[in-house]
């Protein structure tokens, strides 16, 4: 299970070789690109822009030329999200959240996952060798199996794919549910899912039915938390020593039976 560090700090890719998971968007507001040290993947930052504008302001030509863009000048990545949409209710129907507000997109679930595959198809058509990965997107387990059957019939073999997202379920990835969702979707044979959000409750559950997860709770922690002895910050939201020794602390909590992430 490879487990990627989510950060808004771009500039890390030259700092360090662990896996990282950056917005597609904090390397297209840069003027200057810096080559990767390690590994890294991308996000297509859906989430943000659907809480802010309930659409997609990039066009998926759009979206392709910012991920041309990063792969010539830092390099391949692992894989890219595609421009998906996440099927939580504060994103279909709006509302707050703490400091956020969501306008809402105020489609169903079953137009949210029609959107969602037709992205990936017109993505894949668009650049097929960008390693834009599919992602599986619903509320409830019938839902994901819905969205597998939309795959399917588009042509799309998931289990062939070599990473397959998993959508909505950050915000449940340490529930029963979650869990549900995740063992029903192994046992479709998709080895291959990359949990969005999933950290230490989540990845305790089912991180060994996950090829990959990502998450950016460090930073929610850091912020709440005095700094790192001898720093002189605030706080360490935006530290990268910080980040390390919180990812490290999260592997090192994770079950034997998941192996020595990458």
């Amino acid at each position: 299970m490879r487990f990627y560090l989510t950060t808004h700090k771009r500039h890390w890719v030259r700092l360090t070789r662990v896996p990282l998971f950056l917005k597609s968007e904090h390397f297209t507001s840069a003027a200057k690109l810096h080559p990767a040290l390690g590994r890294y993947a991308i996000d297509s930052g859906g989430f943000t822009e659907l809480q802010r504008y309930g659409r997609w302001t990039r066009t998926p030509r759009q979206y392709v030329q910012d991920l041309l863009r990063i792969w010539e000048c830092v390099g391949p990545y692992d894989w890219a999200a595609p421009q998906d949409r996440m099927c939580e209710d504060l994103i279909i129907h709006g509302g707050t959240a703490g400091p956020l507000t969501f306008v809402g997109t105020h489609l169903s679930v079953r137009e949210h996952q029609r959107r969602t595959v037709a992205n990936f198809l017109e993505l894949r058509s668009l650049a097929p060798d960008l390693r834009i990965a599919p992602a599986v997107q619903g509320q409830t387990v019938a839902d994901y199996e819905h969205c597998l059957t939309l795959y399917d019939r588009a042509g799309v073999n998931l289990a062939a794919e070599p990473v397959v997202g998993l959508g909505s379920v950050c915000r449940r990835q340490s529930t029963r549910e979650g869990a549900e969702i995740v063992t029903a979707l192994a046992a479709h044979g998709l080895n291959n899912l990359h949990g969005f959000g999933f950290k230490t409750l989540g990845l305790g559950k089912v991180g060994h039915l996950l090829a990959s997860s990502d998450s950016a709770a460090w930073s929610y922690h850091a912020r709440r938390r005095p700094p790192l002895p001898g720093h002189t910050h605030k706080n360490c939201a935006n530290c990268l020593d910080y980040a390390l020794n919180w990812r490290t602390r999260v592997l090192a909590g994770l079950p034997a039976q998941m192996g020595a992430p990458a």
